[in-house]
């Protein structure tokens, strides 16, 4: 297995979600690379990044480990992360040094289960590091059974199986319990939109925590703001 002291840096440290869709104001692979030079100069040690344009205007502007995804819609699947052998070929033109991919119980484009789906991109891309985006202790105990490298907790709340859930209710149980169970690293993700937060499952025992909208999506943030006025 790929093992680089660039992705080793990670341990403790914070990655920032650098990703804006078509439909957001900053759509931009040049806006996504200053954003990653602004995280970078803020602290952050790695880079989570949609699609190989985006990824490739990243790597122009900083040295650090990126986790690629890329996200698209098909007619016959829920999932929309890195769906298919499409997106990880398109990513591998680029290289990130770890592959997220949508890990939760959907069937992908094809009619491909998630099994069918990794031993595909392993027999393939055998040294690539590949993190399972899961939203549930089940799927991230089953992503971690079929060898994915990190566990992410990116999906909890966002599926049908784990709507009700929330990923900092009762002090990240959600995140201890996989933590306690699973052998690979874990990194946290999703909702941590403080920096007491992002302590927190640090402490837990998380690898590694990626935080996304509360820095890079100003639409956001405003949002936020302004609602607290009305």
């Amino acid at each position: 297995m790929m093992d680089n002291n660039k992705v080793d840096q990670l341990k403790g440290k914070l990655v920032v979600s650098c990703q804006a869709l078509p439909h957001e104001p900053l759509h931009s692979s040049y806006i996504m690379g200053r954003m990653a030079f602004a995280a970078k100069e803020g602290g952050a040690l790695g880079i989570r990044a949609n699609t190989k344009e985006d990824i490739k205007e990243i790597q122009s502007q900083v040295d650090l480990p990126i986790i690629g995804i890329v996200k698209r819609d098909y007619e016959d699947s829920k999932i929309y992360i890195t769906p298919s052998m499409r997106e990880i070929e398109e990513l591998m033109e680029v290289k990130p040094e770890i592959i997220a991919l949508d890990a939760t119980n959907a069937v992908r484009p094809g009619g491909l289960t998630l099994d069918e789906f990794f031993h595909q991109i392993k027999e393939k891309y055998p040294d690539q590091l590949l993190m399972a985006d899961c939203s549930t202790v089940e799927e991230a105990l089953h992503a971690d059974e079929l060898g994915f490298d990190f566990i992410g907790t990116t999906l909890v709340g966002y599926t049908e199986q784990s709507k009700n859930d929330k990923i900092e209710a009762n002090d990240f149980e959600i995140i201890r319990e996989i933590v306690a169970k699973v052998k690979h690293r874990v990194i946290a993700e999703g909702n941590i939109n403080t920096p007491e937060k992002a302590k927190r499952v640090i402490e837990l025992g998380a690898f590694s925590v990626v935080v996304g909208s509360i820095i890079t999506r100003p639409q956001l943030i405003t949002k936020a703001f302004a609602e607290a006025l009305e």
